[in-house]
């Protein structure tokens, strides 16, 4: 069921573009997938990033709603659902991206660690897809995208990622002075968890899987970068 749902049309798609890329590099292959990927999905990463920022907008009445309603959890839940009904807020539409990212992660590993190139199952092709007649698995002339323990890759992944978290926290800056001083600590502690813990975590997901996975990784991240630039340009 797992197979059919999720494995299956991301090997097929990867073996379709592999078998268009000149050479059967599989390294521009993992590109041209993540950029189809990302752009296909475009809405829901917009829809996530959107969903931050409105968050971000109402958050000096959340914090009020905090102080007034305090041991008062049910009626404070029930006012937050209403404000955020009042500002079309979605909470849960953050959660797509994350869902995403993930199954397509665990997808890829699949792929590469279980299915392995560069053979070819072509049990699991479907009847329009073809396997190429090479296979390059050989990255830029030094990666092999089939092997895990790339720290070059990880390396890079855990940078692009803490830009992306710089920027991401840049257009969220929160009003301190609403903030009582348990509240700045926290906040605190939160920002900088965010900004050094999740790339660390970036780089260890991009480090033991195969190469190819820690190049997915790259590659999204850095759109991932350039999306947050532009709406430091252009909020959306």
């Amino acid at each position: 069921m797992l197979q059919t749902i999720l494995i299956q049309p991301i090997y097929n798609a990867f073996i379709f573009i592999l078998g268009l890329v000149p050479g059967g590099d599989v390294g521009i292959a993992i590109i041209v997938l993540t950029i189809i990927v990302r752009a296909v999905f475009y809405p829901i990463f917009t829809s996530s990033i959107r969903t931050q920022m409105a968050l971000q907008a109402v958050q000096p009445e959340l914090d009020d709603l905090k102080e007034k309603l305090k041991g008062n959890q049910q009626e404070l839940i029930r006012r937050q659902g209403e404000l955020f009904q009042k500002h079309h807020i979605r909470p849960l539409s953050m959660l797509g991206s994350v869902v995403l990212q993930l199954v397509i992660f665990l997808s890829l590993s699949y792929v590469f660690f279980r299915l392995g190139l560069p053979h070819i199952r072509t049990d699991l092709l479907y009847p329009f897809v073809h396997a190429p007649a090479v296979v390059n698995e050989v990255f830029l002339g030094f990666f092999d995208l089939t092997t895990p323990h790339h720290w070059f890759l990880a390396l890079l992944v855990a940078l692009c990622q803490f830009f992306v978290m710089l920027l991401s926290l840049a257009r969220t800056v929160p009003n301190l002075s609403r903030m009582n001083d348990e509240q700045r600590r926290a906040h605190k502690l939160q920002r900088q968890m965010m900004l050094y813990m999740l790339p660390l975590v970036m780089a260890v997901a991009a480090y033991f899987p195969a190469g190819a996975v820690g190049l997915y990784l790259l590659v999204s991240t850095l759109i991932s970068l350039g999306q947050e630039w532009l709406i430091r340009r252009r909020p959306l």
